[in-house]
């Protein structure tokens, strides 16, 4: 059965902890060609808010392994994509990421999906909310 409004609800297990770290941070300022920021480096780095993006789509996996849904990313283009923060992430945060189906909209042979993933430290603390938007084409179209 292809992905329809019955899966709205749908949450996935936590991913396992991925730990913030000044190397990644680094790295991922630096592929943003943003490496001399100083909230980047120095004694207390942050990481660049878009940094979620590594967290949050550790967690897409489980949704598109899901037998259930027929997705494949192939099929996929990210329509949209935000944050909401509660705090910065910081080197030595272990961060997991939890994935919502929030809303599935069907259009003929493509579904408009809207997801959210929670981020948190492994502690409980809530650090963002990662929710996008995914245009899915049916692979009896593709």
């Amino acid at each position: 059965m292809p992905i329809s409004e019955v899966h709205q609800g749908r949450t996935y297990p936590a991913t396992a902890p991925l730990r913030v770290t000044r190397e990644r941070i680094r790295h991922f300022a630096a592929a943003l060609s943003d490496a001399d920021n100083p909230a980047y480096a120095g004694p207390d780095p942050i990481a660049p808010p878009t940094f979620a993006v590594v967290l949050s789509s550790a967690a897409w996996g489980a949704m598109f392994e899901d037998p259930d849904l027929g997705l494949s990313l192939s099929r996929t283009v990210h329509v949209d994509q935000r944050f909401t923060w509660q705090r910065p992430l910081r080197d030595g945060d272990e961060v997991t990421a939890v994935l919502t189906i929030e809303r599935v909209r069907p259009r003929g042979a493509t579904a408009i999906i809207g997801i959210s993933v929670e981020l948190q430290t492994t502690a409980g603390e809530p650090l963002c909310t990662a929710t996008s938007t995914l245009m899915h084409t049916s692979e009896e179209s593709a």
